[in-house]
C-alpha cells in the first residue's frame, strides 16, 4: 500500500496500481449460532481466508435493538409484571437493551440482553423516559427469549432478586414534571440569543474529489464504517506523510454501582454496538454551522442490501480566534493573524448518550482530536428516601449511578517516512551540589530524553511535564539538528477504577494506562480486541504483546524481561528502556500509539434532565518538524475581509 500512496501522491508512476481490495464480511450461517468471519477478494470474487468465530459474538444492530423490544414487552409474563407494578393510566412503558457486560454469572455461549424498563408520562414520543426508570429488568436470550425477570435493588444493602418474591407498586410521589428537555414538553426559551450565522462569500477553502480532502496545505483520505465510524488516512502537510492512519480504535462505558445487575452495564460502544451504525444524520444549521459538506456512508441489512447513512460526516471550517499576534511597542505597529480550523465531525445516539467527535486540522500543521459527551443519563430507581455511595439522585425516585467514559485513539504515524521510535522527554529541575552544573541562583530547569525500545505501556505525569514525542531519527532538522517529530499532547484522564483482577480489566485492558506503542500488525486494530461482545478478555493491547515477550523468551536464551504486561508492580512514572526482542522492537519501525483518556463522570444536578456536553482533546503538534513557523505565510487578518461592525 505504502509504495502506491507515494506514487498517488506525487501522480509519477501512473502505472501504479494499488493493492488488491479485500472485504472483511462476518456472517451468521443460516441464522444457527455457527458464526463467521470470511475474507473476500473484490478484485477476483475469491475467498482469501476464513474462520469459524466459536465462542464468540457480533455487535448488535438496531433490528436486533428492536427484535429484543418487542419481545420483550409481548411476553406474558413481562406483562403480568407490569401490569402488578400498577402504574399510573397515562403510563407508556419502554424497554432500553443493553448488550451484556459479562460479570461472570452466565454461560456467555449464547447472547444475552439486558432489558431495563422505563415508562414515559401522555402520549408525547418525546417524553423523558429516563425520568422514571421501573424496578424491574428482564434477562432476554438471543435477544428474544425471556429467561429471567428480576426486581431492581434500591438501597444500598438491597439485591436484585425474582420477582417471583414480590412486586413493589409503583410509587406516585416519583411523579414530577421538571425532567422534560424537549422544547415541546420542556421550559421557554430564553429570547436574548440573537442569530449568529456564519457567511463565507466565496465558498470554504477546502476542495473534496470523492474522499480525498484538500484544506489549506493539508491532504488526506476520509473514512467510515460501522465499527469506528470516522478514520482518516494517508495526512500529510505540504507533501509531508505525517500520519497513515487515524481512528477511534474503541470506548468503554463501565458503571461504579457494583450491585447486580449493573456490573453488566460496562458497554464498549464500538466493539459491541459500532460508532458508524449508531451515527446520526447531521442537520444543516443545527449540527454544522457555514459551509458545509457532507460525506454519507453505506452499510447493510442483515440481508445483505446496502443501505445509506446520509450525511454521516460533516465538514466546515471555523474561526478560531487569533493564530498569532505581535504588537512593535516602539512604532506601534501591530500584526495579527486569525486561525482557521477545518472540521471534520460526525455524532453518534448509543442509547441514552450523544457522542460527538471531531478531529481539527490548523493552519500550524497540528490536529487536534475533540471528544464531546453529552445526551441523557443513564438513570436507575431508587426508593425515596434511600441512598447509595455510588450515585446522585437527580429527580424523586431517579438515581444517576457513577461511571467513566474511557476512550482509545489509534495513532499510525508516518513522520517523514514509517520508520519511527517514541522518545519521551520530562522537564526536570537542575541540581544544585552537582559541581558540573550551573545553577548559581537555584532556578535552572532542563529536559531529559528517554527513547523507547519495546513494546511497553506508560502513563501522563504532569508533574514533570512529560511529553510523548513521535520522532524519525533518520530525518534531522537542520535548525535544531534533533530528529523531527510530531508530539502527542495527551488529554490526562483517570484511568480504569475496576480492580485488575476484575473480569472489566481483563477485557478492557487498553483502560489500565494512558499510552501504548507497539509494532504495526494488520490485524491489531482494536485495543480491545475484535470481538467484545461478553468477551472474557484477553484479546486486547497487553495480552498482544505479552503473547510477543512469551514467544521471544521461548525462542531465545535471552533473559530480559519486559513492562508490557499490565502488571502493576512496574513503576510506571519511568519509561522502560529495556532491550528489545526483534519481534516487539519499536525503534526506528513502523510503530502505532494508543491513547487512553476520557473522564470519570460522577453525575450533578446540572447534568439533568439532559447533560451540557463534556469536552475532552487530544493534541498531536509538530515538534521540531518545521524549521520556523509553518503558519508564518497565512494571510493577514483585515477589516475588509472580515466586514466587522460596530454596535
Amino acid at each position: 500500500m505504502v509504495p502506491y500512496l507515494e506514487a498517488e501522491r506525487s501522480s509519477s508512476d501512473s502505472s501504479s496500481r494499488p493493492p488488491p481490495r479485500v472485504a472483511q464480511v462476518q456472517f451468521f450461517l443460516d441464522k444457527s449460532s455457527d458464526f463467521r468471519d470470511v475474507r473476500v477478494n473484490l478484485a477476483t470474487g475469491t475467498v482469501a481466508d476464513e474462520a469459524r468465530l466459536t465462542g464468540k459474538h457480533s455487535f448488535l444492530d438496531s433490528e436486533q435493538m428492536d427484535a429484543s423490544e418487542s419481545a420483550c414487552l409481548a411476553d406474558p409474563q413481562v406483562q403480568e409484571v407490569i401490569k402488578k407494578l400498577e402504574l399510573p393510566e397515562d403510563a407508556v412503558v419502554c424497554v432500553e437493551p443493553w448488550t451484556y457486560g459479562t460479570d461472570g454469572m452466565h454461560d456467555m455461549a449464547q447472547l444475552i440482553v439486558m432489558c431495563y424498563l422505563y415508562m414515559r408520562l401522555g402520549d408525547h414520543g418525546d417524553a423523558n423516559h429516563y425520568a422514571y426508570p421501573l424496578d424491574i429488568c428482564v434477562e432476554m436470550a438471543d435477544g428474544v427469549r425471556v429467561i429471567g425477570i428480576f426486581c431492581l435493588p434500591s438501597g444500598e444493602g438491597d439485591r436484585m432478586r425474582p420477582t417471583s418474591e414480590g412486586v413493589k407498586k409503583f410509587d406516585r410521589r416519583k411523579i414530577h414534571r421538571s425532567s422534560e428537555y424537549h422544547p415541546d414538553l420542556g421550559p421557554e426559551r430564553r429570547t436574548t440569543t440573537k442569530p449568529y450565522r456564519v457567511v463565507q462569500p466565496d465558498g470554504p477553502s477546502f476542495k473534496t474529489e470523492r474522499n480525498l480532502l484538500m484544506w489549506e496545505k493539508w491532504r488526506m483520505r476520509v473514512g467510515f464504517n460501522y465499527r469506528e465510524g470516522l478514520t482518516l488516512h494517508d495526512i500529510t502537510y505540504d507533501g509531508r506523510s505525517v500520519f497513515y492512519r487515524l481512528s477511534l480504535s474503541e470506548m468503554f462505558v463501565p458503571y461504579g454501582d457494583s450491585r447486580a445487575p449493573y456490573p453488566r452495564k460496562a458497554a464498549f460502544d464500538l466493539g459491541s454496538n459500532g460508532a458508524g451504525i449508531n451515527a446520526n444524520n447531521l442537520k444543516l444549521g443545527c449540527d454544522c454551522l457555514g459551509s458545509i459538506k457532507y460525506f454519507d456512508f453505506y452499510h447493510h441489512t442483515t440481508s445483505g442490501e446496502a443501505l445509506k447513512f446520509p450525511n454521516a460526516i460533516c465538514c466546515h471550517e471555523i474561526d478560531d480566534g487569533i493564530l498569532w499576534k505581535h504588537t512593535n511597542y516602539r512604532t506601534g505597529n501591530a500584526v495579527v493573524t486569525r486561525s482557521r480550523i477545518l472540521v471534520l465531525q460526525t455524532i453518534i445516539t448509543v442509547g441514552n448518550y450523544e457522542y460527538i467527535f471531531a478531529f481539527h486540522f490548523t493552519q500550524d500543521a497540528a490536529i487536534n482530536y475533540e471528544v464531546r459527551a453529552t445526551g441523557i443519563l443513564s438513570t436507575s430507581p431508587i426508593d425515596i428516601g434511600d441512598s447509595v455511595p455510588y450515585g446522585t439522585i437527580v429527580a424523586p425516585g431517579v438515581l444517576a449511578p457513577y461511571h467513566q467514559h474511557l476512550f482509545c485513539l489509534r495513532i499510525d504515524p508516518a513522520i517523514d517516512g514509517h520508520a519511527n521510535s517514541l522518545m519521551v522527554e520530562e522537564s526536570v529541575p537542575m541540581a544544585l551540589d552537582d559541581p558540573r552544573t550551573h545553577n548559581p541562583f537555584s532556578i535552572g530547569y532542563t529536559t531529559q530524553q528517554t527513547i523507547i525500545d519495546t513494546e511497553t505501556h506508560l502513563d501522563t505525569n504532569p508533574s514533570a511535564n512529560r511529553v510523548f514525542k513521535i520522532i524519525n531519527e533518520a530525518v534531522t532538522n537542520s535548525a535544531t539538528g534533533t530528529p523531527v517529530g510530531y508530539k502527542l499532547v495527551p488529554h490526562t484522564s483517570q484511568m480504569l477504577l475496576a480492580h485488575p483482577s476484575s473480569i472489566h480489566a481483563g477485557r478492557a485492558e487498553f483502560a489500565a494506562h494512558a499510552l501504548w506503542v507497539t509494532r504495526y500488525s494488520d490485524r491489531e486494530v482494536y485495543a480491545a480486541g475484535e470481538h467484545t461482545m461478553q468477551s472474557f478478555g484477553g484479546d486486547g493491547l497487553a495480552s498482544w504483546i505479552a503473547k510477543r515477550v512469551d514467544s521471544s523468551s521461548s525462542s531465545s536464551s535471552s533473559s530480559s524481561t519486559t513492562t508490557a504486561t499490565g502488571d502493576d508492580t512496574t513503576d510506571h512514572n519511568k519509561p522502560s528502556t529495556e532491550n528489545a526482542s526483534s519481534s516487539s522492537s519499536v525503534r526506528n519501525k513502523d510503530i502505532v500509539l494508543w491513547h487512553t483518556f476520557g473522564t470519570t463522570h460522577n453525575p450533578r444536578a446540572e447534568d439533568w434532565p439532559i447533560m451540557p456536553a463534556e469536552k475532552m482533546l487530544v493534541s498531536l503538534k509538530p515538534v521540531n518538524f518545521f524549521e520556523r513557523n509553518p503558519a508564518l505565510d497565512v494571510a493577514v487578518s483585515r477589516q475588509e475581509d472580515n466586514c466587522s461592525v460596530l454596535v
